[in-house]
């Protein structure tokens, strides 16, 4: 009997930048060495209370909406308030043994915090003001460091560029973009 292969796919990059930040995904989710789509959208703008969020994920898709929509209610009982909100969900999900089976991570921004919440309880802040997650995130994090040092670019550049380079290197990774981004 062989192994189920997993899927894979999908490269998710958050940068923050001159007053606004961006979060981009691609679309591609693979079967093996098959693309099963490559027009996923995994990057959503959710605005619970009136108070915009934008979130990126990576993994199954099932269970990003799950945290999702655990994410959007913790939001709805703390308005305004992305890192409490944030911590409360990784509380949850580490500590109930449904969420613990969730296999996805997140970016979270509303404009001024930048997070990635990871099913081990993390909530981290990226240094650098960059966080990448998925197949393709370590590609597409090195580039947009590397962009951000060297260049004036805006943040919703330095991404595009960041995932462009992404897909040419990782074949988990395509160049159909979704962006989302927030101005303060």
């Amino acid at each position: 009997m062989s192994d189920f292969p997993g899927w894979h796919g999908t490269t998710i990059i958050g940068v923050r930048r001159g007053g606004e930040v961006v979060i981009a995904g691609d679309g591609q989710v693979s079967l093996g060495q098959t693309v099963i789509k490559g027009t996923a959208r995994k990057v959503r703008r959710l605005s619970p209370g009136g108070y915009d969020v934008v979130a990126g994920f990576a993994g199954s898709t099932a269970d990003a909406f799950t945290l999702l929509e655990r994410l959007e209610s913790k939001l709805e009982a703390t308005p305004g308030q992305l890192q409490r909100a944030c911590v409360d969900l990784a509380k949850d999900w580490r500590t109930d043994k449904y969420l613990q089976k969730l296999e996805a991570m997140l970016i979270v921004t509303d404009g001024d915090q930048l997070y990635v919440i990871t099913g081990a309880g993390d909530v981290l802040e990226p240094e650098h003001d960059i966080a990448a997650i998925g197949s393709g995130g370590n590609f597409a994090l090195a580039a947009a460091r590397g962009l951000a040092e060297r260049t004036d670019l805006s943040a919703e550049d330095i991404a595009r560029q960041a995932m462009s380079i992404a897909a040419d290197i990782c074949v988990y990774t395509n160049g159909n973009l979704t962006v989302e981004k927030i101005t303060k």
